[in-house]
């Protein structure tokens, strides 16, 4: 039998919250993420355009596990929309396809918002990820091609107007799953009578993670290199005790679940997947899915069933 090959890199865990840069792509600065750790595994809680900026949860290790809980939070987006033309990709980076003279007012942009706030039916764009027949949509737009996308449900919890420029309008929206901002710029402009794009854009939040939890990449990069930075020639630096000061604890991604509390003995009988009995005034008694601790520590996602914790998903400890 062949062996096994050792895993490459580190086997840190948690959740690096990237203010991501904008002309850098997700997948890119997930690579950069995971070279800067050293990470044995790394992948991102949702993808933002090269174009667009902020929050980008990178997931590290054995939170890459926990990653459809991130995907499934709320998010809050900032975005300019550039009114008098539309543009192939809804944003800044394709050519024009139509034009207006027309410029909206306040008062009817205002009115227009109740319309997509709550659970709206939305268009992707055609340049989007979104698979036609096994193809993704935005490699046939970029052949040439259009496909016919179908509508699909999104909900918008907050919908504002944050300033009015000239020739321009900034909003703020919070939204869920699957939330096009791109498609809101498209459908509001074309009901306006005048057209539009986004010309800004950035993700502020990804539910549970907030502002507060930011790391730039300068800032990721003077933690493992230091000030001076990492000079040409020089062997990489073997301390990564500052740079791991910078991750979230991988359960912090999991505070949508009933939390349970584990002595030591019961975590060792999860983490060789056997149910335990769930003891203590508090603790729940039914849930589809719950998350069990030790020592606050995350031991593993289950189901709580006549009051016993029945491990799906176990973590390293």
């Amino acid at each position: 039998m062949a062996r096994r090959g050792k895993k490459k890199g580190r086997p840190v865990s948690g959740w690096v919250i990237l203010d991501k840069p904008v002309g850098m792509g997700s997948t890119e600065a997930v690579s950069k993420v995971k070279w800067l750790f050293q990470a044995e595994k790394a992948g991102h809680a949702g993808t933002l355009d090269p174009l667009a900026s902020g929050m980008l949860p990178i997931a590290l290790g054995e939170a890459t596990k926990t990653v459809p809980y991130v995907q499934d939070g709320a998010k809050v987006y900032r975005f300019t929309v550039a009114w008098g033309e539309e543009r192939s990709t809804d944003d800044l980076e394709g050519p024009v396809t139509k034009t207006s003279d027309n410029r909206p007012a306040e008062a009817d942009i205002r009115a227009l918002l109740p319309k997509y706030t709550g659970v709206i039916m939305q268009t992707p764009p055609q340049f989007s990820a979104i698979k036609i027949a096994g193809e993704r949509a935005y490699d046939i737009a970029r052949d040439g091609g259009t496909v016919e996308i179908p509508e699909r449900e999104v909900e918008i919890g907050r919908f504002d107007l944050v300033e009015m420029r000239e020739g321009s309008t900034v909003f703020e929206i919070e939204c869920g799953k699957g939330t096009y901002v791109r498609s809101l710029a498209r459908d509001m402009g074309r009901d306006l009578g005048c057209f539009g794009h986004i010309s800004e854009l950035r993700r502020v939040e990804v539910d549970p993670f907030t502002p507060e939890d930011f790391v730039t990449v300068a800032e990721l990069e003077a933690a493992r290199f230091g000030e001076a930075g990492q000079q040409e020639g020089e062997p990489l630096p073997t301390d990564f005790s500052a740079i791991d000061d910078l991750v979230v604890d991988t359960g912090a991604a999991l505070e949508c679940l009933p939390q349970v509390a584990l002595t030591d003995d019961a975590a060792n009988r999860i983490r060789l997947g056997n149910p335990v009995i769930i003891r203590g005034r508090d603790a729940p008694v039914e849930a589809e899915e719950a998350c069990a601790t030790a020592r606050g520590r995350l031991v593993a996602i289950g189901a709580i069933e006549a009051g016993m914790f029945k491990p799906k998903r176990v973590f390293a400890g």
